[in-house]
C-alpha cells in the first residue's frame, strides 16, 4: 500500500511537472512606455483623448496560447480630452465613473496570425455591458522589452456610452477608433 501511495504521488509531481507554468510574476507593463488612445467625432470633427490610468494582468506566452491570458482594467475617469470634455465624460450619460469606475476586458483565447501578429478574443465591458470583441495585435521585441500595437473600432452606443440627447449618431459618431501601444518586460521570445 505504502509503495502504491509513493508511486501515485511521484506520478502526481511529473505530471505538475510537465504542465507549463505560464503564470508569470516578473509580465508586468511599463506604464511610462504605454499609452491607450481614442478618436471620436462631434459634428464630423476629430476629438482625439487618451486614458491616463490603466493595469494590465499578462500571462503571456507565444508558445503557450492556449494557456495564455490577458486582463486589463481602464480608469475610465482618467479620460483626457480636453477640460469641457473630460468633465463631461465622467457623467451618468457617458461614462457614469461614479456607478462605473472601470472598463474591462478579459481575453478568451489568442490565435498567432504569423510575423508577431495575433488576435486577441475576449470580452470588452464598459458601463455593464458586455460585448465580444477580437483585438488585433502586434508584437515587436527589443532586448528585454516587449511592445504589442494595434487599433480596433467599437460602437459606444453598444455600451451606452453617450445615452440619452448624445445618442444621436449625427452629432457624435457611433464608431470610436481605439489605439494602444503597451510596452511589456518579462515576455519569453518570439
Amino acid at each position: 500500500m505504502k509503495r502504491l501511495i509513493a508511486s501515485a504521488a511521484t506520478a502526481l509531481a511529473l505530471a505538475v511537472a510537465a504542465v507549463p507554468q505560464l503564470a508569470r510574476a516578473d509580465q508586468a507593463v511599463v506604464p511610462a512606455q504605454s499609452e491607450i488612445t481614442f478618436v471620436a467625432k462631434q459634428l464630423g470633427v476629430p476629438l482625439d483623448g487618451r486614458f491616463k490610468r490603466f493595469a494590465a494582468q499578462v500571462a503571456f506566452d507565444p508558445k503557450q496560447l492556449p494557456a495564455s491570458k490577458i486582463a486589463f482594467q481602464i480608469e475610465l475617469g482618467s479620460v483626457a480630452v480636453n477640460a469641457d470634455s473630460d468633465a463631461e465624460l465622467v457623467k451618468p450619460e457617458w461614462f457614469n465613473t461614479a456607478k462605473f469606475p472601470k472598463a474591462t476586458f478579459q481575453s478568451g483565447a489568442i490565435k498567432a496570425l504569423g510575423g508577431g501578429r495575433f488576435e486577441v478574443a475576449g470580452k470588452l465591458a464598459i458601463k455593464g455591458h458586455a460585448k465580444d470583441l477580437v483585438v488585433p495585435v502586434q508584437l515587436t521585441q527589443a532586448g528585454a522589452l516587449t511592445t504589442a500595437t494595434g487599433t480596433f473600432a467599437i460602437k459606444r452606443l453598444d455600451f451606452k456610452v453617450g445615452d440619452g440627447d448624445w445618442a444621436d449618431p449625427s452629432v457624435v459618431a457611433n464608431d470610436v477608433q481605439v489605439k494602444f501601444k503597451l510596452t511589456l518586460q518579462g515576455v519569453p521570445a518570439l
